[in-house]
C-alpha cells in the first residue's frame, strides 16, 4: 500500500465523505482507508454512511474502528434501558433513526423509540452485528489508530478498557504517550484542542476530527513513506 488514509468521526454525513474520497483519489488498490469510528449520529444520513463503512470493509479491505457513538447504537437495540435512551437521545441519536426510518420527526415520544428499537432491531441486525464487532484500535509499522485515544496509565496500551479506547479526552491530550509511534485519533474535535478545524498535530498524538456533523470539515490524514499530509472537505449545514 503506497498511501495510508485516516477519517474520523464521518458521523451521517455521507456526502462529504463522498466527496472526501474522490478528491483524494481513493484506490483500495494502492490504499490502506482507515476509518476511526461514530459512523452515526447527528448528522442526516447515519443509515447510509454504516452502509458505506460496510461496503468499504467487506469489498475494500478497509479498516473500520469502533467508536462510542457506534457503542451506543448497539447498547440502544441491544440493552435499551432508561439511560441508554436518554443518552442516546441527548447526543444525536433522533437523527440517526429519522435515517433508519425514513423519518423527519424532531423529537421522539417513548412509543415512537420503541418502534424505531424494534424495526431496526428486525429490519438492519447486519448493521447492528457489523458496528459491535468493530475493533477498538489499528497499528502498523507507523502509527496506532484507535477513536479516543490511549490512557497513559497503562504500560501495555492494549490492556486498557474498552471505554478509553472510545472516550478518553483529557487524561491522553495533556499527557506523553508511552509509545514509541504516533497515535492518531478522533473523538475530540480538533478545534477544541487549537481552536480549528484543520487535523491537530500534536507531537506524539494527532486529532483529525474536523466536526463535520457541526458544519466544519471531514478531515483526512495521508502517510505515505512516513510523511503526513491531510485533505478536509467543507460541510455547510
Amino acid at each position: 500500500m503506497s498511501r495510508t488514509l485516516m477519517v474520523s468521526d464521518v458521523h451521517g454525513c455521507l456526502e462529504p465523505l463522498e466527496r472526501l474520497l474522490i478528491e483524494v483519489d481513493y484506490d483500495s488498490s494502492r490504499d490502506r482507508l482507515i476509518l476511526l469510528g461514530d459512523y452515526v449520529d447527528k448528522g442526516p444520513r447515519s443509515k447510509e454512511v454504516v452502509e458505506r463503512v460496510m461496503n468499504l470493509v467487506e469489498h475494500h479491505g478497509a479498516v473500520a474502528l469502533k467508536g462510542n457513538h457506534d457503542q451506543r447504537l448497539v447498547e440502544l437495540i441491544r440493552t435499551p434501558h432508561a439511560e441508554v435512551r436518554t443518552k442516546f437521545v441527548e447526543h444525536g441519536g433522533v437523527q440517526t433513526l429519522n435515517s433508519y426510518l425514513n423519518r423527519t420527526d424532531e423529537e421522539l415520544s417513548g412509543d415512537m423509540l420503541r418502534e424505531a428499537i424494534a424495526v431496526i432491531d428486525a429490519t438492519y441486525p447486519s448493521h447492528i452485528r457489523f458496528l459491535a464487532s468493530l475493533p477498538y484500535y489499528y497499528e502498523d509499522d507507523r502509527q496506532i489508530c484507535v477513536h479516543a485515544g490511549l490512557n497513559p496509565r497503562f504500560a501495555d496500551w492494549k490492556s486498557q478498557p474498552a471505554h478509553d479506547f472510545m472516550y478518553i479526552k483529557k487524561e491522553f491530550h495533556e499527557a506523553p504517550t508511552r509509545v514509541a509511534k504516533k497515535v492518531v485519533f478522533g473523538h475530540t474535535r480538533a478545534q477544541e484542542l487549537h481552536g480549528s478545524s484543520e487535523i491537530w498535530f500534536g507531537g506524539d498524538k494527532i486529532g483529525i476530527d474536523g466536526g463535520c456533523a457541526y458544519g466544519l470539515q471531514l478531515n483526512c490524514l495521508i502517510e505515505e513513506s512516513g510523511s503526513y499530509s491531510t485533505h478536509a472537505v467543507r460541510n455547510p449545514l
